[in-house]
């Protein structure tokens, strides 16, 4: 008799997946879909809603529902996930008006950003939302449709985000999750859990916000067009979700305070899980994914990103192998890397190719290579990006100390967990140790735990380390500990040094 089953599927920035769970956290089945992120100019970011974000979740659906012993009347709910937070305005009858805006490697809103700043407040902002307002923030971003696309803006019913669209498609519910809603700011009161008329009419109309829920909350229930659509059977439980950090987190088995999840995708981010609502000004206090829990979140507008832009730029060779059946070109190029000796022969990256989120929260920082000599090769420069994440990660890890939440435990998760090297290097550079899950499912994972907490399986979300057991724990060598401190003062360094050339730059470009 097949098993009664939880789904749970994530949209990523280049790759969506899903997985089928029993109760029990045994996957079943998965599947993965790769999709096109969308550049229309330097420093936007986007997604077709139904091309990328619905499309994904359909065919994910239908293969997994067919994967042998599935039967789709065991699935018991399903939890989602999405890059987040994202920007989607819809009209009235649920139609996506525009593609959806990405979260912090979309950097187009500064102007808004400074806008509602003289408008609201900086510090005033800060005391309502916890945060400051960077590209990270979706307040800015609605504001630039408002200030870009009056035809868009003319139409728009509602504004959603990536999971809240699939929801939407899924129950004809329109609601975002209270973590996600957190970097809605300014428009969400972090202390009170509610959105903020007062921030909020400087924006947009109070009535294109969805209902608030938590992420564990049921939010509706599967209906006949999308069973249509999915496979998924009329009437099944469909919870609020989260953005995929969170999920990501659950998947890596983050449940008590002081857990820090440091996920390795094409962006990089931290959720550390706190006993309180911390506010601190560099990096991101949140109410979690049900009442009575709070985290601290960072990110890194670029790591895997950054990594994907040197192989499609400068290893032409290992893309040519990997196509003509050799081993993967990141395989192939972290190969490279390993020719190369700490500190990649005087090399420093600053990894701002996109701008940068915590704890500079400076969207227009740029990339800079440094050190460069004649006698510098392909290996040196693709460690020197690998270390300059790793930089980057102990500054923000250095953040979190300074702000009184220093990580306990750091579980290691994403793509990037594929290179011991990239492993090693943090572990190396920032001093830590970091337990990588054996499963690597991810995101999807965690939904499908999420799913469970919401039809009472579970009691709450701390019992997410019941379902995680870890292959391994990175260490960090002291000796080479010590050989990198000089190299991270400098990366400290350099971007006071040419903050003011960046902007400049940034200027020149647009």
């Amino acid at each position: 008799m097949p098993e009664e089953l939880l789904l749970g599927i994530d949209i990523g920035t280049y790759e969506s997946k899903g997985t089928l769970t029993t109760k029990t956290g045994q996957v079943m089945a998965s599947a993965a879909v790769g999709h096109e992120l969308a550049i229309p100019r330097p420093g936007w970011a986007e997604h077709d809603a139904d091309g990328v974000w619905w499309q994904d979740f359909v065919t994910l659906c239908r293969r997994l529902l067919s994967a042998p012993e599935v039967d789709p009347s065991k699935v018991l709910a399903v939890g989602v996930s999405a890059i987040a937070p994202c920007v989607l305005p819809i009209d009235s009858d649920g139609r996506p008006l525009r593609p959806g805006i990405l979260y912090g490697v979309d950097t187009r809103a500064s102007r808004e950003i400074a806008d509602l700043e003289n408008a609201l407040g900086r510090e005033d902002i800060f005391a309502n939302s916890g945060l400051h307002l960077s590209s990270q923030a979706a307040g800015p971003k609605i504001l630039w449709i408002r200030n870009n696309e009056p035809e868009v803006w003319e139409k728009t019913s509602m504004i959603l985000t990536g999971s809240g669209y699939l929801v939407y498609k899924l129950t004809a519910e329109k609601v975002i999750d209270i973590y996600t809603a957190t970097a809605y700011a300014p428009m969400l009161d972090i202390q009170r859990g509610e959105w903020n008329p007062e921030m909020t009419r400087h924006i947009m109309p109070m009535g294109w916000l969805p209902r608030l829920i938590w992420s564990v909350d049921v939010a509706g229930h599967v209906t006949q067009e999308a069973s249509r659509q999915t496979g998924l059977v009329p009437g099944t439980p469909v919870v609020a979700g989260t953005a995929d950090a969170a999920s990501e987190a659950l998947s890596a088995g983050l449940s008590h305070p002081g857990d820090l999840m440091l996920m390795y995708g094409s962006s990089l981010f931290f959720i550390q899980k706190t006993s309180k609502l911390v506010s601190t000004e560099r990096l991101w206090g949140a109410l979690f994914l049900e009442p009575e829990t709070y985290a601290v979140a960072a990110g890194m507008s670029t790591s895997g990103s950054l990594t994907r832009w040197f192989r499609d730029h400068l290893a032409p060779e290992e893309q040519a192998d990997e196509s003509a059946g050799g081993p993967n070109a990141y395989a192939a190029l972290a190969e490279l890397a390993e020719g190369s000796p700490l500190g990649a022969r005087g090399l420093v990256v600053l990894p701002y190719f996109s701008g940068e989120r915590t704890p500079i929260n400076d969207p227009q920082a740029r990339g800079l290579i440094i050190g460069l000599t004649l006698s510098h090769t392909r290996a040196d420069l693709y460690r020197a990006i690998l270390e300059g994440v790793g930089h980057g990660i102990r500054h923000n890890i250095d953040a979190m100390r300074e702000e009184g939440v220093p990580p306990k435990r750091i579980l290691a998760v994403g793509g990037g967990t594929k290179n011991p090297l990239w492993l090693q290097i943090v572990s190396d550079i920032a001093g830590i140790e970091q337990y990588v899950p054996d499963q690597t499912y991810g995101a999807s994972y965690g939904d499908a735990f999420l799913a469970g907490v919401g039809i009472g399986l579970f009691n709450n979300t701390n019992q997410a380390t019941d379902w995680v057991r870890y292959r391994t724990i990175i260490r960090p060598d002291q000796a080479a500990q010590e050989q990198y401190e000089p190299y991270y003062q400098i990366y400290r360094d350099l971007y006071q040094q040419t903050a003011e050339s960046m902007h400049r730059l940034a200027e020149l470009t647009g």
